[in-house]
């Protein structure tokens, strides 16, 4: 183990870095975004292929509009920074399926966006569901799910080359990936990190800002979904802790997001 923690740092050292936006923090970065979008369009046409698509008109539409602002509104931040080519290879898909028993949402590399129909009756309205769609965005542009392979990959490889690992282990590079982006509902999936999810939610409240949402919204959103695990725990909440430091941290961060809200 300690071999591979070695292992782990002179491949950070020498490995390509990432920079998340807003916030600014640099990221180990091993594993291509086009690699990343490549195995995401796999995994999410699987995905459709065996979940029952919602064909609730009005939710489904209301999952596109929503989807649709906070992409408009993402790829709107990366064009005033200069930046648009880091959405190069994004073929934004929102699908909504149709599991009223399952309280989640995600979005893999690429913007393949899925949300099932049991958190909706917590969103309630599209303010609270672009809350959640904003915060899932975000994992996806602050290439979070990059980072968490590049650190399982640097961690299991071993003294395999990485790019051999990826190439050469397929399955092995499904279930990292699986794991990295937070899909499905596997046991045992890797969890974000605090500080990940604290990165989501703030650049998710800028996002849903300046589609024309108001950040207000995450508070009682995140009270909701607090309350909510009082008596169960939803597969959303696995990764997603709704606990008073969250909390605490999105009443810290609102003024700033207010900044870019502007109603519509």
């Amino acid at each position: 183990m300690f071999k591979k923690v070695i292992l782990a740092a002179s491949l950070a050292l020498s490995a390509g870095c990432a920079t998340v936006p807003i916030t600014g923090r640099r990221t180990l970065s091993l594993v291509p975004e086009s690699e990343m979008n490549t195995l995401a369009v796999t995994q999410y046409k699987q995905t459709l292929t065996t979940a029952k698509l919602s064909t609730n008109a009005a939710e489904v539409a209301q999952v596109r509009r929503v989807g649709q602002r906070i992409q408009a509104a993402v790829e709107q931040y990366f064009r005033q920074q200069g930046q648009s080519s880091q959405l190069d290879g994004y073929a934004w898909e929102f699908n909504l399926i149709d599991d009223p028993k399952t309280v989640n949402a995600w979005c893999m590399p690429g913007g393949k966006v899925a949300v099932y129909s049991g958190i909706l009756p917590l969103t309630r309205d599209d303010a609270g569901l672009a809350v959640v769609l904003g915060h899932e965005i975000s994992h996806a542009v602050a290439r979070h799910g990059a980072e968490r392979m590049s650190d399982q990959l640097a961690l299991q490889a071993g003294t395999s080359v990485l790019s051999s690992a990826l190439s050469q282990n397929p399955t092995v590079t499904k279930n990292l990936f699986m794991q990295a982006v937070g899909a499905g509902s596997q046991v045992g999936l890797l969890k974000f990190s605090r500080n990940q999810e604290s990165e989501a939610d703030h650049l998710g409240l800028i996002f849903m800002a300046m589609a024309g949402y108001n950040p207000a919204a995450a508070l009682p959103f995140w009270q909701r979904m607090a309350a909510q695990s009082q008596s169960s725990t939803p597969e959303f909440l696995s990764d997603h802790p709704a606990d008073a430091t969250r909390i605490a941290d999105i009443q810290r961060l609102l003024p700033e997001a207010q900044k870019y809200y502007k109603p519509r």
